[in-house]
């Protein structure tokens, strides 16, 4: 049963959440501060619902925090919040978000995201192989041995493509904004512009053949790797 941690400073809304997720089969345990949030043993959790405007640190503090603890590094987190505009967002999908939902909001809004959430970070870990290698379909990137292959056949890419592909497939799903893919994939260089990143990804997927499509761009946010075509 997957365990899920709701951070909010609202008991009442917690506890709201607490019921509906647990009747939908979930366990839950919730915290009303960052604080008591990292008191608790994280790694046992399989997602975070986070608030954002929390008195002793923010939803963004705490991610942050989170993501810096190996154990939870990749786990999902899903930011609950009245903060809502475009710079809230991008800052969110920064800090490492793979959902943002806005209050006020529908119980079964939340539970479908917290649902689907879960089932794509699940797809990410199955197809991990013995040796590090990453597999979506018959495409197949290996960190060890930087080769990347679609059907057995070598995928000619720059390092540099490379890195992103290795990136985006990590965490499928995940909005990586052209800001943190510079950061990422180009720290030293700082010739290299936002722009030259659409550059990039349009190469890329023409190097990626049956599997182009599935790297989406979010309009405003930045890019993602997708496993299932139906969610553009």
């Amino acid at each position: 049963m997957e365990r899920i941690l709701v951070v909010d400073d609202e008991p009442d809304l917690c506890e709201i959440l607490k019921f509906n997720l647990e009747n939908s089969g979930y366990e839950v345990d919730t915290a009303n501060s960052g604080g008591e949030a990292l008191e608790k043993d994280v790694a046992s959790y399989n997602m975070f619902l986070l608030d954002v405007m929390m008195d002793d640190m923010s939803g963004f503090t705490l991610a942050a925090c989170l993501r810096k603890i190996p154990q939870v590094s990749n786990t999902p987190i899903i930011f609950i919040t009245a903060k809502g505009d475009e710079n809230d967002v991008l800052k969110g999908f920064n800090v490492g978000a793979d959902d943002y939902i806005h209050k006020p909001f529908r119980i079964s809004e939340v539970i479908a995201r917290v649902k689907a959430v879960l089932r794509r970070h699940e797809a990410v870990a199955l197809p991990v192989a013995q040796a590090g290698e990453l597999l979506v379909g018959s495409l197949a990137l290996n960190p060890e041995t930087k080769r990347a292959t679609i059907d057995g056949e070598d995928i000619s890419l720059t390092k540099k493509e490379f890195e992103v592909l290795h990136m985006l497939l990590l965490r499928p799903g995940k909005v990586y904004s052209r800001e943190e893919i510079l950061a990422r994939v180009w720290p030293d260089d700082v010739n290299v512009l936002e722009r030259s990143i659409d550059v990039n990804m349009t190469r890329l997927r023409k190097k990626l053949g049956p599997y182009a499509s599935n790297i989406v761009s979010r309009s405003g946010y930045g890019y993602c790797f997708i496993l299932d075509r139906n969610e553009q």
